[in-house]
């Protein structure tokens, strides 16, 4: 699925809008922000631990949406907006207390998917990191017992 750059920024700005809650204001603790995405109405809704809804957008092009595994895509696509909204700084300034997370929630609000975690000192494994992970392993133990 490949968005327009104004489905992506509607997409930002709901994020942003969402965060502001958390901007300046006494530190809060969350463990996760949830964001669901509905392909029947379009709609990305961001929720607190609470359930509280903290921002809504529709997004034109998911009630179009043809393919096969729309939660995939979907994430594919959260995951890269959160990322470049986190490169650029647009979550330096929250006052949420790390760790804390952006899942990607279905309908059940049962979690999909890991989009971003934010913590200091944590980094999620991925395939792409842990390609050759076996090889290097095997390598190292074989070497170790022929000493």
């Amino acid at each position: 699925m490949k968005l327009s750059q104004s489905s992506l920024s509607l997409i930002e700005k709901t994020v942003g809008q969402a965060l502001a809650k958390y901007r300046g204001c006494e530190e809060n603790i969350v463990s996760d922000i949830h964001l669901q995405a509905n392909p029947v109405s379009g709609e990305v809704i961001i929720f607190d631990d609470d359930d509280a809804q903290l921002a809504a957008a529709t997004i034109e092009e998911w009630t179009n949406y043809n393919g096969n595994n729309f939660q995939a895509d979907a994430e594919r696509v959260l995951s890269t907006v959160l990322n470049n909204m986190k490169s650029a700084g647009d979550f330096d300034k929250l006052t949420l207390m790390k760790p804390y997370s952006f899942v990607l929630v279905d309908e059940d609000k049962e979690t999909v998917a890991e989009l971003l975690l934010m913590d200091d000192d944590t980094l999620l494994l991925n395939d792409e990191l842990l390609k050759g992970l076996d090889e290097e392993l095997d390598a190292f133990l074989k070497d170790l017992l022929e000493k």
